[in-house]
This record gives structure tokens, C-alpha cells and sequence, in this order.
């Protein structure tokens, strides 16, 4: 039972898969719901950050990592259950890599380096000697261990709060659970507990207007809220809005 005394902290994982397992959103999804069964834990949400993609950075596909947010009373009980979570489950020919830190000690220069790591070659003695200097937890665990750059990488772009979309969200229905249909923006809102439902320059529907979803529903990370990206339409006898492509999502996010 979390009691007053909680702290917000931010989870980053990365490279815990091969070509032939399953991504490193599927392991922060698993681990997230492994720390909430330990009763220490309420998850938040788990966040994709896209990194830099090059010919000289080693990557599984789409070279991107994950942080999860949560509140806890217990940080070295759940530490022990990332590390063990990532030696057990880290597919083979993986380079994972681990960093944990309370929001406190997530500074400019982690949030930098974040930003960093999305268009420059970082290399793994840059990222020990940062968190060894904020005194943030950074371990790698298979292979040669450079996931731990994506993973400081990842704590910095969630503290940043305006980077990455969620890939789990914390509500009465999970992400993926959403069919295709049509709903009101206020009980969107309420299933899946965003902050906010906006359009691309910031306009805001009407609690009761209707929206669309598609089978593809993943809001952003926007100014340290979740807001879930929609157009406005003339279709409006039917529906006000709908969800914004996935092609455009993803680059934005």
C-alpha cells in the first residue's frame, strides 16, 4: 500500500530484444504490470522515445526506447524487480540496459542528453559519467550493454515532457482494447484518463462532441500531459472529429 511518503519516479529501458523476439515495448508493458502486482507500485503510463537512427548505432528495428512512470514507497524493491525482470527476459544477442531516477534528479543536463541521443552518435562513457554525476541508477545487463544510452536517454525526453507517444496508459481500458467506433470526447477522455483530446494547433472539441477512433490510438506526451491528437471534420453527421493518422503520429512523436 503506497502511503505519503511515495516518490515519483522514471523507469527507462532499452535494446532487451533480437530480431526474432518481442520489442522493448512489450517488456516495459510486462514489467509494468509486474510492479503494480507488487503493491508498491501505481504505473502512470509508459512512453516510446525515438532515438537516432544510423548505419554506426547498433539496433534491433526502429531504434526506440521506453520509460515508464510511476509513484512508489519501495525504490529498492523495485529496482530488484527491473533487474530481474531484464536478466531473466532479455532476449539473447541484446544489449539491455537499465536507468532509474526520482523526477528530482532528472536535471537539465539528463534532459539535454536525451534530446541528444535523438540526432548525435552517444557513446556508453558519456552516459555512466552522467548518471554517476546526478547520481542516477544506470546498469546494463546483456551483451555489451549499450542499451544503457537509450535508456538515460529515455528518463531525460520523459522528464522533458514533450517527447515520445504512450504505448500503455493507465485507465479503465487499456490502449489496446480500444475497437474502432465512434465515442464523445468526454468518455474518452474518462476511459483512458487523458488530460486532454486536441488537434494538431491546439483546438479542444466539445465534451459532448463525437469522435472516431481508429485502431490505432496513442496519445502524445505534451507538456507533461497525455493528449490524444485529433482532426476536426465536416463529416458531422456522424461524427465532429477523428483520430489523427498514424503516419502523422508517428511523426510528430
Amino acid at each position: 500500500m503506497i502511503e505519503k511518503d511515495h516518490k515519483q519516479i522514471f523507469i527507462g529501458i532499452d535494446d532487451t530484444d533480437n530480431e526474432e523476439s518481442r520489442g522493448t515495448g512489450f517488456h516495459s508493458r510486462e514489467l509494468a504490470h509486474l510492479l503494480e502486482n507488487s503493491g508498491h507500485a501505481i504505473v502512470d503510463g509508459i512512453t516510446r522515445h525515438q532515438l537516432f537512427v544510423h548505419s554506426l548505432i547498433r539496433y534491433t528495428s526502429q531504434n526506440s526506447s521506453a520509460c515508464i512512470g510511476l509513484l512508489t514507497d519501495d525504490i529498492p524493491l523495485i529496482t530488484e524487480i527491473c533487474e530481474q525482470y531484464l536478466m531473466k527476459n532479455s532476449a539473447p544477442g541484446s544489449d539491455a540496459g537499465l536507468c532509474i531516477s526520482t523526477v528530482t534528479k532528472v536535471t537539465e543536463p539528463i534532459i539535454i542528453w536525451g534530446h541528444s541521443a535523438k540526432d548525435t552518435i552517444l557513446d556508453m562513457k558519456g552516459a555512466i559519467r552522467m548518471a554517476k554525476d546526478k547520481d542516477i541508477y544506470l546498469r546494463g545487463f546483456t551483451g555489451n550493454h549499450e542499451g544503457i544510452i537509450g535508456a538515460l536517454a529515455a528518463v531525460g525526453l520523459r522528464a522533458d515532457g514533450n517527447d515520445g507517444r504512450f504505448i500503455w496508459r493507465k485507465g479503465r481500458k487499456e490502449l489496446r482494447e480500444l475497437s474502432p467506433g465512434i465515442i464523445s470526447a468526454e468518455k474518452l477522455i474518462e476511459e483512458l484518463e487523458l488530460e486532454a483530446i486536441a488537434s494538431r494547433n491546439g483546438q479542444q472539441p466539445e465534451p459532448s462532441d463525437r469522435i472516431y477512433i481508429n485502431e490505432w490510438v496513442r496519445p502524445i506526451l505534451k507538456n507533461h500531459k497525455a493528449v490524444l491528437i485529433a482532426d476536426k471534420t465536416n463529416n458531422t453527421h456522424e461524427y465532429e472529429w477523428k483520430l489523427t493518422s498514424k503516419e502523422i503520429i508517428r511523426s510528430i512523436s
